[in-house]
């Protein structure tokens, strides 16, 4: 397999990416066959995933929307991927042309390119670092250089969690992130679930098991579960619901929506 320019030396372009597999859904252009082969197999049980990728990417840019109007400017983006068109520093600093905003991600193909997209834009950093390990985004000092940490964060974990297992203990990283952020700080999550896919248990697995085999687990977790996240956080309106219902930019978009798109929840949280 030809290794093209922007794919960074030093990585296996034969196994797939989650990072890569996502840039397909969304129709991008910076993923491989062996990402498109696996990302067909998963779609082979659930079709729509496409809808669902873009109904979060949609969710994502809302929030970010509605936290520039709360007056927080800083955002910080973990799990951030490969940049696609509406990215968080596009539609944040389209709203406010302060805003900062801090990507990070453990992949080096989303890093990489974010930093060639990213080149010359003050206004943002790429760090590369693990959500499992939030001490290590806290303390990157690209992280730190750019966001003041003392002040409100909104922070980014759209699509993420998911794929962090129970035995990483994924609830204590977001406390621990939870906790260096300042009060009026904000919690932008999306999360996938067996709730609300329109096809059977057997095909939704089938979808599971094929990230299973990618050796990325794909977690899913119910509205209970994804609540414990907010713990700390007070839920703006209309609090954890599917990603379509939250804040929608109209009845009729939301009309419109595909049955896909109501896949799993969304939510935004604020810290007291």
């Amino acid at each position: 397999m030809e290794r093209p320019a922007w794919a960074p030396q030093g990585i296996d372009i034969s196994v797939p990416s989650v990072s890569r597999m996502y840039d397909f859904y969304l129709g991008g252009s910076h993923n491989f066959e062996v990402d498109r082969e696996a990302a067909r197999k998963a779609m082979e049980f659930l079709p729509g995933l496409p809808k669902i990728m873009q109904a979060n990417r949609a969710f994502m840019r809302r929030a970010v929307k509605f936290a520039v109007a709360s007056g927080v400017t800083q955002f910080l983006d973990i799990g951030s991927g490969i940049p696609t068109f509406g990215n968080v520093h596009e539609v944040a600093q389209a709203g406010d042309p302060r805003a900062r905003v801090a990507y990070v991600d453990h992949d080096p193909v989303a890093v990489a390119h974010s930093q060639a997209v990213l080149e010359g834009n003050e206004g943002t950093v790429v760090a590369t670092a693990d959500l499992r390990r939030p001490g290590e985004i806290l303390q990157h000092p690209d992280v730190r250089g750019l966001l003041d940490l003392d002040k409100p964060v909104a922070l980014l974990l759209v699509a993420v969690l998911h794929f962090i297992e129970d035995t990483d203990d994924p609830y204590a990283a977001v406390a621990e992130l939870r906790e260096a952020l300042a009060p009026g700080s904000l919690l932008v999550l999306t999360h996938a679930s067996y709730e609300g896919i329109p096809r059977s248990p057997e095909d939704a697995r089938g979808t599971v098991g094929v990230y299973r085999t990618i050796r990325n687990p794909l977690i899913m977790r119910s509205r209970a579960e994804t609540s414990r996240f907010f713990e700390g956080y007070e839920l703006v309106e209309p609090g954890l619901v599917a990603m379509p219902d939250w804040r929608p930019e109209s009845p009729e978009a939301r009309a419109q929506e595909d049955p896909y798109a109501f896949s799993g929840f969304a939510g935004v949280g604020r810290k007291a």
